[in-house]
C-alpha cells in the first residue's frame, strides 16, 4: 500500500512539473511572437526613413549633418542585436528624427509638400504601431519573468534554464529633451 501512495506523489509531482514546464515554454513562445511582432513594426519604419529624408533633403538641402545623423542612426538601429541594444538605438534613432522633423518645420513648402504629408502621416501611424507592438511585447515579457520569478514555478524555470526577459524601454533622457536645430552651414 506504500508503494501505491509513494507512485501517485510521484505522479503528481510529475504531472505538476510537466504542467510548469509546459505553462513557462508558452509565455517564452508568447514573448519570442511580440518580439518578432516589434521587429516587424520597426522594419517598415527603417524601411519608410530613406524616403523621409530624401523628401526633406530636396528642401533642405544644406542641413546634410541632420540627414547623415538618421541615416546612421537608422543603420545603428537595424545592425542592433538584443533587447537592451535595440531599445538604445532606438531612442537614438528617435532623438534624430526629431530633429529632422524640427528641419521640416523650418521649412514652409515642404510642411505643405504632399508627398512629405503622406510620410509624415505613415511614420505618425507607424509610431502608434511600434508603440502597440511595445506594449504588447511588454506585457508578455511580464508574464513570462512573473512565472520565471514566482514560487514554486521558479524551481522549474530553474532547473530547465527559463531567464527572466528584458523589457523593451524607450525612455532615454533624449526623449525629454528638445531637439536641438542649427541653421549654420558649417
Amino acid at each position: 500500500m506504500g508503494w501505491i501512495i509513494a507512485l501517485a506523489v510521484i505522479v503528481l509531482v510529475a504531472v505538476w512539473l510537466v504542467g510548469i514546464y509546459n505553462q513557462l515554454v508558452r509565455k517564452r513562445t508568447m514573448k519570442d511572437e511580440a518580439w518578432s511582432g516589434m521587429d516587424v513594426q520597426l522594419k517598415r519604419r527603417y524601411d519608410l526613413i530613406p524616403n523621409l529624408v530624401e523628401t526633406v533633403k530636396g528642401f533642405a538641402g544644406h542641413e546634410e549633418k541632420v540627414f547623415t545623423e538618421v541615416t546612421e542612426m537608422r543603420s545603428r538601429a537595424m545592425d542592433a542585436t538584443g533587447v537592451a541594444d535595440k531599445a538604445a538605438a532606438e531612442n537614438q534613432l528617435n532623438a534624430t528624427l526629431k530633429t529632422l522633423f524640427a528641419v521640416a518645420e523650418a521649412y514652409p513648402e515642404l510642411k505643405s509638400n504632399t508627398n512629405f504629408l503622406d510620410l509624415q502621416a505613415k511614420l505618425a501611424d507607424l509610431e502608434d504601431q511600434i508603440q502597440m507592438a511595445r506594449r504588447y511585447y511588454n506585457g508578455t515579457v511580464r508574464d513570462y519573468n512573473i512565472m520565471c520569478e514566482t514560487f514554486p514555478s521558479v524551481f522549474v524555470a530553474t532547473m530547465f534554464g527559463f531567464k527572466k526577459a528584458e523589457f523593451f524601454e524607450l525612455t532615454g533622457a533624449e526623449e525629454h529633451e528638445a531637439p536641438k536645430v542649427s541653421f549654420d552651414n558649417k
